[in-house]
């Protein structure tokens, strides 16, 4: 019980300490967690521990669709929108239809992305961009299959 309060304690001084970027990448983590743990409970034929663990990934991914700044962000921005959108609509598909290749394209899709916004993370704390500046035009781009954002 001490052990979890300390563990949360930490999280949450994460969180508060955390600048913009850095909080991005945290929600790319808990996304791909939450992913890996709806993929384990699939495994396991869990409906509602994969029903769980979809959810709170999906919660996070709209959590990063709303966080979009369309003004300053342009077409990263609106291309994010769109990648999001997709992977909400993927993910929904794939607890329905017990679809662990989609769960598994999405998780892939994460990880990219994840890996661009930790180099934006270094790039900041190097100087080389502006805490919050954008990724460089190529960072968002993924591709699976007929989709390339």
């Amino acid at each position: 019980m001490r052990t979890q309060c300390i563990h949360q304690q930490y999280a949450a001084t994460q969180v508060t300490t955390a600048d913009r970027l850095q909080l991005v990448v945290m929600l790319y983590e808990g996304a791909i967690a939450f992913l890996r743990q709806a993929q384990d409970r699939m495994a396991a034929r869990d409906a509602s521990g994969k029903g769980l663990y979809l959810g709170k990934a999906l919660d996070i991914i709209a959590e990063l669709n709303a966080s979009l700044n369309f003004p300053e962000g342009g077409e990263v921005a609106a291309n994010l929108f769109r990648l999001y959108n997709f992977m909400t609509a993927h993910l929904t598909r794939a607890n329905l239809n017990w679809d662990g290749d989609a769960v598994q394209a999405v998780l892939e899709m994460l990880e990219n992305l994840k890996e661009a916004w930790t180099e934006a993370v270094q790039k900041a704390r190097r100087g080389e961009i502006a805490d919050g500046g954008e990724l460089p035009p190529d960072a968002y781009r993924t591709h699976k299959g007929s989709v390339r954002v």
